[in-house]
């Protein structure tokens, strides 16, 4: 197929665009203003395409010009960002990407006569926090939100919603890791992730390169909907984050009671540390053939992080 990809020269995109080429389709991959960022979706083999998302025109322009068979939305703006106490802060540029960008691209879609359309969205946090740990697609979401998380849980279901009633594909990825930019183990280095009360609060990861095999199965021959789009191995922050801390050669996390912790991180981060729950891969595993490379962030992590596993070119 000809594949439209937004966001292609992005984190998941340095995976994706070339498993999309090894696959036998043909890119065309956009990105907003770096030379560079062109540059590099030429050398993976795809056509590098200028484009703000955010403008309606120009997006229908460019996919008219593209004439795909497909559209994949991976574009966000959190590349070297850094991350503050309010969600909507942090994903204040994101957040337009995921539901005026999202309106253009299914228009331009529907008005190109795209039949195939598949778009990111994200599982962790998004949850509600009852029941047991770890949800599937079927179960609700979240709707207790927090003051300065109504925008970007709210962008999120944007996606959620208006991409499969477009008979579109919406990915609930797990969190990304295995990029030079990720954010997450700077912070760990410094000792600023703590694990917070008991550490509870549930995580679901994914490897950019399983997130990116899984995106071209879902392309491929997924159904209209929604998928997790995670690994098989769920958990809880007083497991995962001392894991990450020994694959950085970082000290083990602090311990931070749950009171200190909603003075410095906000309700919102005592809630991720101690109550949000993790998602299944089954749907995902069953109906796409999916096999991961890392089926958890334990294996993943070393892999990504440790001195080892880079050596070893993991990455």
């Amino acid at each position: 197929m000809r594949v439209f990809v937004t966001g292609a020269s992005g984190a998941i995109g340095a995976y994706l665009v070339p498993q999309l080429i090894e696959d036998g389709h043909e890119v065309i991959g956009t990105y907003t203003s770096s030379p560079a960022k062109a540059a590099r979706l030429r050398a993976f083999g795809a056509v590098a395409v200028q484009l703000n998302l955010l403008d309606a025109a120009a997006v229908r322009a460019a996919v008219r010009a593209a004439k795909p068979d497909a559209i994949i939305h991976e574009a966000t703006a959190l590349s070297g960002g850094g991350f503050s106490r309010k969600l909507d802060t942090s994903f204040a540029r994101t957040n337009p990407l995921r539901t005026a960008g999202t309106d253009a691209l299914l228009a331009a879609a529907k008005e190109a006569g795209v039949q195939r359309f598949v778009a990111q969205s994200f599982a962790p946090y998004r949850y509600a926090r009852q029941g047991g740990m770890v949800k599937t697609e079927s179960d609700p979401l979240d709707t207790a939100l927090l003051k300065g998380t109504e925008e970007t849980f709210g962008a999120m279901t944007h996606v959620d919603t208006v991409v499969p009633e477009a008979g579109g594909i919406a990915l609930r990825y797990g969190g990304f890791y295995g990029s030079s930019s990720d954010q997450l183990p700077g912070a760990v280095r410094k000792g600023m992730f703590p694990i917070i009360g008991n550490g509870e609060g549930y995580m679901s990861f994914v490897h950019l390169e399983d997130a990116a095999a899984a995106t071209v199965l879902a392309l491929e021959h997924g159904e209209a909907g929604i998928y997790n789009i995670v690994d098989d191995d769920p958990a809880p922050l007083r497991e995962w984050l001392p894991a990450l801390a020994e694959a950085l050669g970082a000290k083990p996390p602090r311990h931070m009671p749950v009171w200190l912790a909603r003075l410095i991180a906000g309700e919102s981060g005592v809630r991720s540390g101690t109550q949000t729950r993790g998602a299944s891969n089954a749907k995902a595993k069953r109906e796409l053939d999916w096999t991961l490379r890392y089926p958890s962030w334990r294996q993943g992590f070393i892999a990504a992080y440790s001195a080892a596993g880079v050596q070893h070119g993991a990455r």
